[in-house]
């Protein structure tokens, strides 16, 4: 098959076209290197560095596609607190031009990269898809409206729509920016060079980490799916680990003792978040297979981050 990946030069993205490249199909990249590296991609993947934006370079990439991956967009939910605007103009704003695009190419199925954050603050624990969207933050805003935009254009342009709502992803080849960096990673780093890692509130905050290897099984999956055209689809592993477990966990794996600082000044955001895993069970044939102790100790040992 023929592919092309939005944001396909992030961390996802890397992983992804590496696999669908390993299997024989032809992939295509468009990313604006923002936050992507390029010279991380397979050299079989066509390149292309541009905005989402850009609807004549997106129509261009779309020649003979099979499938688009939407995966372009910005990721921070504390950085879209700060930048409310720019969040919308990527995350939604690119997601209807790309729409146009593919509704001009005649492209007939897209899969969206979008994310557990949607469901925010909830009664219940385990959130499962039929749940009413609470989102928290602009992020999880910008992700919900570019759920409606591609479920309800794809509706009136007769494309194959399906959205992937994705929880904690983690593995190799993330990376820590400065600020803002992603929790698992960052604490890896923080514990192997024995310096400190900062707990908000009091790290009874639970979350679903699964990892990308895993993610990428899911992806996969929904690109030749049938019967899931319009689905909104949890990709979680259904198990809750809260922060203090989560700094458990690296340090029996990385065998290093961490160095906690407790801050109560920032919140550490909504307090549960399990994915209930049925529908994928049921309409994708999914399951996580990878555990959390596993998932870390393959991030430990082959990311260049951690063993240079």
């Amino acid at each position: 098959m023929r592919f092309l990946i939005t944001g396909g030069a992030g961390f996802i993205g890397v992983a992804l076209a590496k696999s669908l490249i390993n299997n024989g199909h032809t992939v295509r990249v468009l990313d604006d290197l923002s936050a992507g590296h390029a010279e991380r991609l397979p050299v079989e993947v066509h390149f292309t560095r541009g905005d989402v934006e850009d609807k004549p370079k997106i129509w261009r990439l779309l020649n003979n596609v099979d499938c688009v991956y939407h995966l372009a967009a910005r990721v921070s939910v504390p950085e879209s607190v700060l930048y409310p605007r720019e969040y919308n103009q990527t995350n939604v704003s690119g997601t209807v031009a790309l729409m146009e695009a593919m509704r001009d190419a005649g492209v007939k199925r897209v899969v969206l990269a979008s994310s557990g954050a949607i469901y925010g603050e909830q009664k219940s624990a385990i959130v499962h898809e039929e749940l009413l969207p609470n989102p928290t933050s602009p992020y999880a805003v910008s992700k919900l409206a570019a759920e409606n935009y591609v479920h309800t254009i794809g509706k009136l342009w007769n494309i194959e729509t399906v959205s992937l709502r994705i929880f904690n992803a983690y593995g190799s080849g993330q990376a820590i920016p400065p600020i803002h960096a992603p929790v698992i990673p960052n604490f890896i780093r923080q514990i192997l060079k024995n310096g400190s890692v900062v707990i908000y509130g009091k790290g009874e905050q639970i979350r679903d980490y699964i990892y990308v290897d895993d993610v990428i099984q899911a992806l996969v999956i929904a690109a030749t799916a049938e019967g899931i055209n319009r689905q909104i689809i949890n990709i979680g592993t259904g198990v809750g680990t809260s922060i203090n477990e989560l700094v458990s966990s690296i340090e029996t794996v990385a065998q290093c003792k961490a160095q906690r600082i407790i801050s109560n000044s920032v919140s550490g955001g909504v307090t549960t978040l399990i994915a209930d895993t049925r529908r994928a069970q049921s309409m994708l044939n999914f399951t996580a297979k990878t555990s959390l102790s596993e998932g870390l100790a393959l991030l430990i040992k082959h990311d260049p981050q951690f063993t240079n």
